[in-house]
């Protein structure tokens, strides 16, 4: 099943702001700007059942990849917990 991006769960947690996190001229922001995953959710769309529990959203999975091969994080360890 293809999960619902959730933006809306900041009153669920505490207040944080990545923004205030990572300098603005960190490796990642430079890579932000040139790459545009907004197509990723309509060509993946197809390749999700549409019954069981919602999956990770597929624009959050490839930069969580993305993440890991830039700072060489092995495969199999948590990226997320």
């Amino acid at each position: 099943m293809l999960g619902p991006r959730q933006v809306d769960q900041a009153a669920l947690f505490y207040e944080f702001s990545i923004e205030g996190h990572i300098p603005a001229d960190h490796m990642l922001r430079a890579i932000d700007r040139f790459i545009d995953l907004s197509a990723v959710r309509g060509e993946l769309a197809s390749f999700y059942s549409h019954t069981g529990r919602p999956s990770i959203d597929p624009e959050l999975m490839i930069r969580m990849l993305l993440v890991g091969y830039c700072f060489w994080h092995p495969f199999g360890t948590p990226t997320v917990r």
